[in-house]
């Protein structure tokens, strides 16, 4: 007679990784180590992922959609309040936040997925900030991949200092509301991209990496 499935076992492998990820990094990370700490046994792993690299990128995944949730859920608002909310909603998401500065002693050899990821995003954020343009919801200048860097390097700029801040709470939330303010300024938005979904270029990258 075959065992029982083990129930939510895909969930508790990818809760079990998370948490190893994190604090051990990639490399460090065994499947041992995860079947052990999800309290299924090594072979029960691999059916449910090939391999770490397969599981880095669905942890990446789910926590993108993470992000992506928490930025919806506050309703319509302009390019820069949907990359205020994006940041905020990083912090927690601290893999994510490692892929996003590619943090080595976290990604080690799963650096080329994350890598992946960042790019997936630039070309998404590009993608929506032409259509914006299009649409005349955005300045007709800069071209929208110069602007798209530009706002993935002021992300990555503020999520650095967030590290730096630490605890500092009323700092970390102050930064945020002036990023949104300097992306807004970047993107000269006019009267209707305060009705922009906020996490559209997001939802795209999503879209596309499928």
């Amino acid at each position: 007679m075959p065992r029982p499935r083990i129930a939510h076992r895909r969930e508790r492998v990818l809760a079990a990784a998370e948490g190893v990820l994190v604090h051990r990094g990639f490399d460090a990370m065994t499947i041992t180590r995860v079947a052990t700490e999800a309290g299924i046994g090594k072979g029960a792993f691999y059916l449910e992922f090939g391999d770490k690299q397969e599981l880095l990128e669905e942890l990446l995944q789910l926590s993108l959609e993470r992000v992506i949730e928490r930025v919806r859920r506050s309703g319509p608002g302009g390019l820069g309040e949907g990359v205020r909310r994006m940041v905020l909603a990083l912090l927690g998401e601290p893999l994510l936040v490692a892929a996003l500065l590619d943090d080595r002693r976290v990604l080690g050899a799963g650096a080329a997925v994350a890598a992946e990821l960042r790019h997936a995003m630039q070309v998404a954020l590009a993608a929506y900030l032409a259509a914006l343009q299009e649409g005349g919801a955005v300045r007709a200048e800069p071209e929208p991949a110069a602007m798209a860097v530009a706002v993935l390097a002021s992300i990555t700029g503020f999520l650095t200092q967030a590290r730096i801040l630490g605890g500092a709470a009323a700092e970390v939330q102050a930064a945020a509301d002036a990023l949104a303010l300097m992306v807004s300024g970047l993107a000269g938005g006019v009267a209707g991209d305060a009705e922009l979904d906020p996490a559209g270029w997001l939802r795209l990258m999503v879209l596309l990496r499928h």
